[in-house]
């Protein structure tokens, strides 16, 4: 009777074992794919990011140009301020 015991608790160890095993196969694979999703976002948001740094360098360089003769005043983000900032 001894043998057999321990026999069945090998085997159940070793099927806990196995069981474990694809559990952290499984989320390592989920934890993969999240990781590729966020390095795509990332990148994404990366390519956005220096389309609106050149956007705003271009106004930048606009409103610097402007002819202040033109009746049209110089853009001065502290000046135009709304009174509740």
């Amino acid at each position: 009777m001894n043998q057999f015991s321990d026999i069945n608790e090998t085997s159940t160890s070793q099927v806990d074992l196995q069981a474990q095993l694809i559990d952290l196969q499984t989320n390592f694979s989920h934890l993969e794919m999240t990781v590729e999703r966020l390095d795509e976002v990332i990148a994404r948001q990366d390519r956005d990011l220096q389309t609106l740094q050149r956007q705003l360098q271009l106004i930048y360089k606009q409103v610097e140009n402007q002819d202040t003769d033109s009746g049209i005043a110089p853009f001065d983000v502290m000046a135009d301020r709304p009174p509740h900032y």
